[in-house]
Order: structure tokens, then C-alpha cells, then sequence
């Protein structure tokens, strides 16, 4: 828990490699697991991995309901299916599925949704989900997860395959900055304190994570120390440590790349309204759709950066 005062670098790995390698593995072990595609492998490193195993990975075309639906069936026969699609259509095109086939009948079924919010770049408005995981997280059993990092979504993949449930898994494609040395584990539904701090808490996940961490460093230069907090489960939430770093801190800054509604900012607004209230302020997308543009643009854009992290800390510290 001690500050990170090394600059954060990429990932030597793409996060949709990551998700190709662990399917590739556990194909080679000739286990339960199957994996299904909304005509996307090639995006997700998938293509090669079905050549190989064309019994284990179904592309079920672009149709992403359906998908949903015959993974929902699979599990009923004791398999265990890896849906694969972009947030967008994980959620809002096949929401009723995911109700309907998935929760509702508690299936054994887990969505990867990748292109996490402006990590959709050049794919435009339609493709950029900033409400997903709000979406998601209404449905009474899901558990909802953002990955930070390949160390992160590797361990998190392995564990997906012995548990029982609707777990929803949103991801970036490409390299994410890495913050975990490797070999590190999660437990699922329990926030990661990357450091400590008294005066103020960032609360983050997903690419944000590494932002966070940058907005500590720079807090740390006027003379504040802030905790960071990688909160990669939304659902269930980490009530107890938010609650923990509230009454330490005082004051707290959520940070995502996602809708400020129904999503990071809004659960950990819930667990202060209710356990111990405290001011906060929440970075993320404030009611707007996406665009076409690089990562750092769309960033810059829609304030998800260091930077914006710093002022709305700011703004409760002076």
C-alpha cells in the first residue's frame, strides 16, 4: 500500500490475447468450458484459437441475443460457455436475454464484454457504451466486474471457470497500463487498496485505475495524500471498504470510464447515503454519447484524465 512512484507503463500483452490465451488453455485441458462469438474473433485474438479448436468455439454471427440464449442452453447441459461481444451490445442489444435466459434462470454464464467505454476509439457513438454496466448491474444476480489489467484479467478468467453463476466481465481490447506485478489474485467483490492515505480516497476502476494513480502522485506533490482504491467489482460492491476509507478520509473521489449514473459513481454514493455519509465528487461521462477518436482525445474529451481527477480533489481538500 506503499505510493507508486515508478511511471506506469503498458502491459507487454493486449487484454483480448489475455482472453484467447485462457481460452486456448483451458480447450488443451479438455474441460467443460466453451466459448462463443458474435462475429467478432478476430477482434478479440479469437480466429487462431477456433482453428484449432473448432469443437470448443462457436460464432454464432451478428446476432447477439441469440448468442446469449444458446449459451444459456449449453449451460443447462453442464458446459461452461465465455460469451464475447462489445459492451454495447453485451448489454442494451441483448438485455432482455441476459434477464430473461441468463439471470432469471440463474444460468452458469459468463459475458467478456470488451471496447469499455472510449476504448471503442475509431468504432464511434453507436459501439461506445457508457451505461452498460449500469444496465447490468440491475439484474438481481449478476456480478459485475471491469478489468484493470492483464495480471488482473488472467486470474480473474481462471477463477470464472470453477464458479457457479452470471458473472459479467467488461474489458478493454488492447494493452492496459499494468499495475499489477505478476502472480497477484483477487477476491471478487473485494476492492484492492493500491495506497494508503488520509486526506482524501479515489475510488476507480478500469482504465481509470491508472489515472487515479496518477492524480495520487500529483496530490502527493501539494502535499496531500490520497488513497487509491481499484474497485474492479461494481456488483457486488466492497460496502465495508469504502465505508472504512469514508470514516478515514473524509472525503471521496470516484473515478470511471463510464455514465457518472448507475455506474461506479452512483454505487459508492448508495453505500455513503446509507453507512456514513461524506462529501464526494464523481469523474466520469456526464450525459453524452460517443464519438469517433483516439483514446487520449476522447480522454481529454470527456474528462476522464489525471488531471480532472486532481481538480475535483481539489475541490473538497482547499
Amino acid at each position: 500500500m506503499n505510493p507508486i512512484t515508478h511511471p506506469l507503463k503498458k502491459d507487454d500483452i493486449e487484454m483480448r490475447k489475455v482472453y484467447a490465451g485462457a481460452m486456448r488453455e483451458q480447450f488443451e485441458l479438455g474441460g467443460p468450458v466453451i466459448a462463443l462469438e458474435a462475429d467478432l474473433m478476430s477482434s478479440m485474438a479469437m480466429d487462431g484459437v477456433q482453428r484449432d479448436f473448432p469443437q470448443q468455439v462457436i460464432n454464432g454471427g451478428i446476432m447477439e441475443a441469440n448468442v446469449i440464449g444458446v449459451a444459456a442452453g449449453l449451460a443447462l447441459t453442464g458446459r461452461v460457455p465465455f460469451v464475447h461481444t462489445f459492451t454495447a451490445f453485451a448489454s442494451r442489444r441483448c438485455f432482455d436475454q441476459l434477464f430473461m435466459s441468463v439471470d432469471y434462470q440463474n444460468s452458469n454464464v459468463r459475458v467478456i464484454a470488451s471496447d469499455a467505454g472510449v476504448s471503442a476509439v475509431h468504432n464511434g457513438g453507436t459501439h461506445m457504451s457508457f451505461e452498460d454496466m449500469g444496465i447490468v448491474r440491475g439484474l438481481a444476480r449478476s456480478v459485475v466486474m471491469e478489468m484493470t489489467d492483464a495480471v488482473m484479467f488472467r486470474d480473474i478468467l481462471s477463477q470464472l471457470v470453477t464458479l457457479q453463476g452470471f458473472y459479467w466481465v467488461r474489458t478493454i481490447r488492447k494493452q492496459a497500463y499494468s499495475v499489477y506485478p505478476p502472480g497477484t489474485t483477487f477476491t471478487i467483490g473485494k476492492g484492492k487498496v493500491l495506497q494508503d492515505g488520509e486526506d482524501i480516497t479515489l475510488i476507480a476502476n478500469g482504465i481509470m485505475v491508472a489515472e487515479a494513480l496518477k492524480a495520487a502522485a500529483q496530490l502527493a506533490e501539494q502535499g496531500y495524500r490520497a488513497a487509491v482504491i481499484d474497485m474492479f467489482t461494481l456488483k457486488p460492491i466492497d460496502r465495508e471498504l469504502i465505508v472504512e476509507y469514508a470514516r478515514k478520509t473524509g472525503r471521496i473521489v470516484t473515478c470511471e470510464n463510464h455514465s457518472i449514473h448507475n455506474g461506479l459513481g452512483s454505487a459508492v454514493a448508495e453505500v455513503l447515503a446509507e453507512h456514513h455519509p461524506a462529501p464526494m465528487r464523481r469523474v466520469g461521462v456526464k450525459e453524452r454519447y460517443g464519438q469517433v477518436g483516439t483514446e487520449s482525445f476522447l480522454m481529454e474529451e470527456y474528462g476522464l484524465t489525471a488531471q480532472t481527477i486532481v481538480d475535483q480533489a481539489l475541490s473538497l481538500l482547499v
